[in-house]
């Protein structure tokens, strides 16, 4: 596979008025562990992210997903906020330890019901599931045997994905079976800012090819268990890497993180292959031996859809001397002593131009058309959905209840409009997933970062629908972008 030139940025003008196509979905997305809470009911157990939150120092402020906005409780109330908002899809994750605990034997009827109960509300109001197996919630106990790096995690994986579309095939058309593996392997075993905490570069490796695995695997054991018309993807978040500048060690650069953060999947999923650049780059980590003869072959499934989640752009450079000081912040990940990066660790992260986020994250709408157009050159045929996108910012409560965020409609207006601009050029984007529905659990950050269209007092539990989730439905509504002073 060759590298994409990231380098190349698109540019939009957007019409006006922008009109989407009348089939277009129109959602929002969440993951268990950051909303749902109750994570001592109906006999789930503890997953990673229970035990590295839990862990002292591993989590700003030392906040838990214990309660996170206590969705298990309160998920009535939130169907309804989304019908209220004119939202015709809802991308949800199924919480692995709810519905089998120790990873291992038959499902928890309880855990399936609490999902059963939640399509059918879903469906009721006339908003479309799209169920994701796994965003990031191993259950401890394949953590305790190995977790990700070992290969039997990726069978585990499998048995449970046949479990969970045996009981909600009925109801579930559409299906991903991982949510960003990137950062599964990589910031779970990597750099250690994501759960399970481990810093091994070589095992970070090993759970990326048992991730793809795992993919592969659950893919077979949905497809024997669901009817003919689900539709079976997985959500990636590529990285659009762009060199600092076109100097050979700054283009390499580019080429390595390019095969670490992209091509380590793509691979596989779209050519049954792992490129050699990211072979060579890595032989001093790991000498490739955990895939096994058939592997290839059992990732390298037909695709009925790719998930594209998109925040921000990356920069590299070659080694700059005393400039890698500030790596771990800019490379957008958390800061480590650890890289994410096995092989390439001397590869300098810069910060791309641009306002910044609350995360600190620099807006650029045209990375996203971007790879909207790479993707649908690399799949050609293949339906993308934008399975997450939007910002954080700081948002506060007025005096009169009310919570303004201009700042968050601009970047969505920005964003849909390079979504549009890649539908104009040829992309099959089926669906767009804000990011996120409700302020929540932000991982390593805590509670210290709103992402939600709906404000979430914590202390309460009150849900408060910001300016942005009135102009994201007025937008769901019509299917039309307007222009941004409309």
């Amino acid at each position: 596979m060759t590298t994409t030139d990231h380098n190349t940025r698109t540019t939009t003008t957007p019409a006006p008025h922008t009109r989407f196509p009348e089939s277009f979905l129109w959602g929002s997305a969440t993951a268990a562990y950051q909303i749902e809470g109750a994570v001592r009911e109906d006999g789930r157990t503890p997953s990673i992210w229970d035990t590295f939150s839990h862990t002292p120092g591993k989590v700003l402020g030392g906040d838990t997903g214990d309660v996170a906005v206590d969705h298990y409780h309160r998920w009535r109330d939130d169907v309804r906020l989304m019908a209220d908002l004119g939202l015709t899809a809802y991308r949800f994750s199924v919480a692995w330890p709810r519905v089998q605990p120790t990873g291992r034997g038959p499902a928890v009827q309880r855990g399936l019901d609490f999902y059963r109960a939640l399509v059918d509300e879903l469906l009721a109001h006339g908003i479309t599931p799209m169920a994701t197996l796994y965003h990031w919630d191993l259950p401890q106990e394949l953590e305790n045997a190995g977790g990700w790096p070992e290969r039997d995690t990726a069978y585990r994986f499998a048995e449970y994905a046949g479990l969970v579309g045996e009981a909600l095939g009925d109801r579930v058309e559409r299906w991903v079976t991982l949510n960003e593996p990137w950062c599964s392997a990589f910031l779970g075993y990597g750099s250690g800012v994501h759960a399970p905490g481990r810093t091994d570069p070589a095992a970070a490796l090993r759970a990326a090819h048992h991730l793809n695995l795992g993919h592969g695997l659950a893919t077979s054991a949905l497809r024997s268990v669901l009817p003919a018309r689900a539709g079976i993807g997985i959500s990636l978040n590529p990285s659009v890497v762009r060199s600092l500048t076109d100097s050979p060690a700054d283009l390499d650069a580019r080429r390595r993180i390019d095969a670490l953060a992209n091509r380590v999947f793509t691979g596989p999923l779209l050519e049954g292959a792992y490129p050699q650049d990211l072979i060579t780059d890595t032989a001093r980590v790991t000498d490739w031996s955990f895939v096994q003869d058939a592997d290839l072959a059992s990732i390298h499934h037909p695709l009925d859809f790719i998930g594209i989640n998109y925040y921000t752009p990356a920069v590299v450079s070659g080694p700059r001397g005393d400039q890698d000081g500030d790596n771990a912040r800019l490379d957008g990940h958390g800061a480590s002593d650890h890289s994410p990066w096995p092989g390439s660790d001397d590869v300098v992260f810069h910060r791309a131009p641009g306002e910044l986020t609350a995360m600190n994250w620099s807006v650029d709408p045209t990375g996203l058309t971007d790879l909207l157009l790479e993707y649908t050159a690399q799949a050609p045929g293949v339906p993308l959905y934008v399975t997450e996108n939007g910002a954080a910012y700081e948002d506060t409560v007025d005096a009169d209840g009310h919570v303004h965020d201009p700042d968050r409609i601009r970047y969505l207006h920005a964003h849909l409009s390079a979504v549009h601009e890649a539908v104009r050029r040829g992309a099959d984007v089926r669906g767009y997933f804000l990011w996120s529905l409700l302020d929540n659990f932000e991982w390593a950050y805590g509670y210290s970062k709103r992402f939600g269209a709906v404000y979430v007092d914590y202390a309460t539990q009150d849900r408060i629908p910001k300016s942005s989730a009135g102009w994201y439905s007025r937008v769901a509504r019509a299917g039309v972008l307007p222009a941004l002073d409309d």
